[in-house]
């Protein structure tokens, strides 16, 4: 194996803060990202329209076709590191067409997740300031969220994923000690509605997949700090399987308790918008109603401060290629955060929930939520299919490839594929059944830059190629040393 994370000798790019991340601040990066409390607190009931009282079983399915897409991710993570590296991985088994197409996939991706998390964080702040009789435009709030973001991550990473792990780390203790209540005062006893394995239908447990995709995408969101982790060939990996493993079953557990302990309320799971309030006030801790709602805003907080940071990291490595402008691959000279990256991003997250808000659409903050995390699935989704894909080209140009690697391919793929067909059949509701085509026409655009990019400089295309290659793959055949955790 002939592992390598730093950029390739001779560059005169300048180069992020390095060594800066252990394992226990990318595995929160990595929660940050999927934001637990997100799912919990807004999604749930959303999930519970589509798959009913087998929400929980959606769940699980979907935290297995993921762990397929781990295995084929870590087959990079493991044997190379480096800035972006969802964007490098693709790139060094299919090429800087694909690998582009990738990094502009999570682009997208982590913009409307941070969108989502924007959106999450200025309910819960309105409701806790309505609490006290203060009323604030949501506006002012975005403005608030992403502001706050941008002067956290561009001081420095080490900071931002500390200050997300204890963010998310306090609200996910709110929830817990909320759901054992309620399953206490349920006396454990098992919910016969919620294993009628009857009742599952292939549609509804398709659309469940779907919206479960919604909650546990950026799992794999520390790759795009390999340059700032330490030992990233090993933390890397770990960080990936043990997020998704960690967070798939705390949404099988608290999916389950949400729809036991809604039983016999006076609206269904699928119609109330704050689910944790009502199991608090239900189950005789109404008190406790302000602490959950304070948990899930910075924990919403914590999810948008993850997704800038993440996509900035992919514009950045883009940048260094040309696909964006050269100035997006600046970095502070103080901090050594991508700087410009991160201001875009930014820019770009208020500007598309300030339109949305707007007059013009005049979208109430929950849709811009729940539409701008449907969209932000779609990204991950493009660029899981693609790395999934550059798995086995990237192994079989190494001279690694097992039956077992094809296998663990085909069968990631073919689960993607569940949630792909469930976005567009059955036909959703408008707005909803539009976004697939807004995603498509997103990656045509795309599609358009890296033609243009290719006919204006080919040669370029092959030092990318090349570069990445050299990065991941080294000596061919050469055999791999390392194994994931």
């Amino acid at each position: 194996m002939n592992p390598v994370t730093n950029p390739p000798s001779g560059s005169t790019d300048p180069s992020l803060k390095p060594k800066v991340l252990n394992f226990v601040e990318l595995l929160a990066q990595n929660i940050a990202m999927i934001s637990p409390t997100m799912t919990a607190a807004l999604i749930v009931p959303l999930m519970f329209s589509n798959s009913g009282n087998m929400s929980w079983l959606s769940y699980a399915v979907a935290t297995v076709m993921l762990l397929f897409v781990a295995y084929n991710l870590n087959q990079f993570a493991k044997r190379g590191a480096g800035t972006g590296s969802m964007y490098s991985y693709a790139c060094s088994g299919l090429g800087a067409g694909a690998g582009s197409m990738c990094g502009w996939c999570l682009v997208w991706a982590y913009l409307f997740i941070g969108i989502a998390g924007t959106a999450g964080f200025s309910i819960f702040a309105d409701k806790l300031l309505q609490m006290a009789h203060i009323n604030a435009p949501p506006l002012f709030l975005f403005a608030v969220c992403i502001g706050a973001c941008f002067y956290i991550s561009y001081q420095d990473i080490k900071i931002s994923t500390i200050v997300s792990l204890a963010l998310e780390g306090i609200s996910v203790l709110f929830i817990l000690i909320l759901a054992f209540v309620v399953l206490g005062k349920t006396q454990f006893a098992p919910d016969p509605a919620q294993f009628a394995f009857k009742s599952v239908t292939l549609s509804s447990l398709g659309l469940g997949v779907v919206v479960a995709i919604f909650s546990l995408v950026g799992f794999e969101s520390s790759t795009a700090f390999g340059d700032e982790a330490k030992d990233p060939l090993k933390t890397i990996p770990k960080s990936i399987n043990w997020s998704l493993i960690a967070t798939g079953l705390f949404f099988v557990f608290i999916t389950y308790v949400e729809v036991l302990g809604t039983h016999g309320y006076s609206k269904t799971l699928d119609s109330i918008d704050a689910p944790l309030n009502v199991l608090a006030v239900k189950f005789g801790i109404g008190a406790f109603a302000p602490v959950v709602s304070a948990g899930a805003m910075l924990s919403f907080f914590a999810l948008a401060l993850a997704c800038l940071n993440s996509g900035a990291r992919v514009m950045f490595a883009m940048g260094r290629h040309d696909f964006f402008p050269r100035s997006t691959s600046s970095v502070q000279k103080v901090h050594e955060t991508p700087h410009v990256a991160l201001a875009v991003v930014s820019v770009l997250m208020f500007g598309v929930a300030a339109i949305c808000k707007m007059k013009t659409f005049g979208m109430e903050v929950l849709d811009i939520f729940n539409d701008a995390g449907t969209m932000g699935a779609f990204g991950f989704l493009g660029a899981y299919f693609l790395v999934t894909l550059a798995a086995p080209a990237f192994l079989k140009k190494r001279g690694e490839l097992t039956v077992k690697d094809v296998v663990f391919c085909a069968a990631g793929v073919l689960l993607m594929c569940i949630p792909a067909v469930g976005s567009v059949y059955p036909v959703p509701a408008p707005p909803q059944n539009y976004y697939p085509y807004v995603f498509l026409g997103y990656l045509v655009l795309g599609g358009l830059r890296v033609l243009l990019m290719y006919i204006a400089k080919p040669e370029r295309h092959l030092e990318i190629t090349s570069e990445a290659r050299k990065r991941f793959i080294g000596a061919l055949g050469e055999s791999s040393a390392a194994e994931s955790p």
